[in-house]
C-alpha cells in the first residue's frame, strides 16, 4: 500500500513539473516577440483594454489607445503574442474583437493586413 502511494505520488510531482515546465517555455517563447519584457508583463501594461476587447461596441479608453499604439510601435509582433497567449484566454479576450482596437483608437501606423492567428488586422 505504501508503495503505491509513493507512485502515485511521484506521478503527481512528475505531472505537476512538466504543467509548469510547458508554462515557463511558453512565457519565454512568447517573451521572444516583446523583446526583454516578459509576455505576462506586457498582457498586464494593456488592462485597459480589458473592456474594448470583449465588446465591439464599447468605446476604446484613451489608456488603451496609448499603451497599444506604443505596443506597435516598439515591437508590434507583440500585441499578437500577447493576445494569443493562455492569459488573454484566461481574462476572457475575444480575439476578434481585440485585433480591431488599433483600428478603433485610429492608430495610423498600425501593421494593417498582417495576421495573428486566423485573424487580419484591419
Amino acid at each position: 500500500m505504501a508503495s503505491r502511494v509513493r507512485g502515485c505520488s511521484c506521478l503527481v510531482t512528475l505531472v505537476l513539473f512538466l504543467v509548469s515546465s510547458m508554462a515557463s517555455l511558453q512565457e519565454a517563447v512568447a517573451a521572444g516577440e516583446c523583446g526583454k519584457t516578459p509576455i505576462s508583463t506586457a498582457a498586464a501594461s494593456l488592462s485597459p483594454c480589458l473592456s474594448a476587447a470583449g465588446n465591439a461596441k464599447a468605446k476604446v479608453p484613451p489608456a488603451c489607445c496609448t499603451k497599444v499604439g506604443a505596443l506597435i510601435t516598439t515591437a508590434p509582433k507583440c500585441l499578437c503574442a500577447v493576445l494569443l497567449s493562455p492569459l488573454a484566454k484566461q481574462a476572457g479576450i475575444n480575439l476578434g474583437i481585440a485585433i480591431t482596437i488599433p483600428k478603433r483608437c485610429n492608430i495610423k501606423k498600425r501593421p494593417v493586413g498582417k495576421k495573428c492567428g486566423r485573424y487580419t488586422l484591419p
